[in-house]
């Protein structure tokens, strides 16, 4: 994210603090689908990611005032996501993610004129999907969400950090360990040594 971007963000945040909601209100349009596609992915159900993105953006509304400048808007907002998804699958006692191709466009349908992939690069595309989900299932939580963080909403290790609460060298580390394990499991599934 651009420092413009940011100090933007921020500038709605601290409105948002002062009681304008019209400010919390585009707030909560730039991240929400972000939060929902995270949360999905880590509890894997999609009715209830629609309850904690609903839940995340009611925690972080009352929490504003608890919210200081210094702090990235939305590494804060996806602390409060991660708590709250966190929460319901240690309720639950499991952890699953949702297929990654679960949040593309429905009725992507296949025109050989519009330069889209055949069908059978589509299903060795959904072969290989299907496999990466297996292997990221394998994984312990905390090298999921750091994953999902990196690679997916494309976080910095410094909003890694700042989201998980742990130092950034942590981050780099754990970072490493995960991508090593996921491609590890990737190759046993896949039958490659």
């Amino acid at each position: 994210m651009t420092r413009r971007m940011d100090d933007e963000e921020n500038e709605l945040a601290v409105r948002a603090q002062a009681g304008d909601r019209q400010a919390f209100t585009l707030l909560v349009r730039r991240y929400q689908d972000r939060v929902f596609r995270f949360i999905l992915r880590m509890n894997g159900a999609r009715d209830e990611a629609m309850d904690l993105t609903q839940e995340t953006f009611i925690k972080a509304f009352l929490a504003l005032p608890g919210w200081r400048p210094d702090a990235r808007f939305g590494t804060w907002l996806f602390q409060i996501a991660r708590n709250a998804t966190l929460d319901v699958l240690r309720r639950r006692q499991c952890v699953e993610f949702v297929p990654l191709d679960a949040c593309l466009p429905e009725g992507g349908a296949c025109d050989p004129r519009d330069g889209a992939p055949l069908p059978e690069e589509q299903l060795a595309g959904r072969q290989r999907i299907a496999l990466l989900e297996r292997a990221l299932r394998e994984l312990p939580v905390e090298q999921r969400e750091i994953l999902l963080l990196r690679e997916l909403e494309g976080m910095s290790y410094t909003e890694i950090a700042a989201t998980l609460d742990i130092n950034e060298g942590t981050v780099k580390s754990r970072l490493a360990r995960a991508r090593v394990a996921v491609l590890a499991h990737y190759r046993h599934h896949a039958g490659e040594k």
